[in-house]
């Protein structure tokens, strides 16, 4: 049948799902309420038009600026510098920190032609410069909200090539603005096991060590 093809052609478009988790998802919908069906075909519909990306940090957001740049409670002294705005979604979850974020929107990838201009990297840097003395987003109805200076940039890319590579050009290009660079620690998960920790693992755990 043409619909129920057409339907599971484009369920397997969404990432990790495959042809046969794509024809349950289709033949459950065909069972279901029809008002969950068309609930969930006018969610779908407004996602992007509802959706969108924060002015100031790049992160997803129903409001410009985004509730946290907004926030009077975020240490505005701090900015942490990810690769997409999902992963703002998942430290925030973590409830551990209180700063301010940055989406760069990828990673340096020169083979796939990825550069410094592909990326928010001169936006940060520019967040960064307009800090100094205080920095403020003025709501077109309140007032302006004032924050300290930005003195440290997280880099929170991911342990790959690509993130290595972001993280140490981000680091170059912010050394004479004068704030202080860190990376977020990375090597042997809790709970984890020395046996099976590859090379790479076991060196990182090492250069991140710390007294006890």
């Amino acid at each position: 049948m043409q619909a129920l093809e057409e339907l599971a052609s484009l369920f397997t478009r969404l990432p990790g799902i495959g042809r046969k988790s794509a024809l349950r998802m289709t033949y459950h919908l065909l069972k279901a309420d029809q008002r969950f069906a068309e609930t969930l075909a006018e969610r779908i519909r407004t996602l992007q038009s509802e959706v969108r990306f924060c002015s100031v940090c790049g992160a997803y957001t129903e409001e410009d600026p985004c509730p946290i740049c907004q926030g009077l409670d975020r240490d505005g002294r701090t900015i942490c510098v990810v690769e997409q705005p999902q992963d703002v979604l998942t430290i925030e979850a973590s409830r551990e920190y209180r700063g301010l974020y940055h989406v760069l929107g990828g990673l340096l990838s020169p083979l796939d032609g990825i550069g410094p201009d592909k990326l928010r990297i001169s936006s940060l840097v520019q967040r960064i410069r307009n800090s100094v003395g205080y920095s403020g987003y003025a709501g077109q109805d309140g007032p302006d909200m004032r924050r300290p200076s930005i003195e440290e940039v997280v880099l929170a890319t991911n342990p790959t090539v690509e993130g290595d590579t972001t993280a140490l050009y981000i680091k170059k290009v912010l050394e004479r603005d004068g704030v202080k660079v860190t990376r977020l620690a990375t090597g042997i998960p809790v709970g984890g096991d020395l046996e099976y920790a590859d090379r790479l693992t076991l060196a990182r755990s090492f250069m991140g060590r710390m007294p006890l």
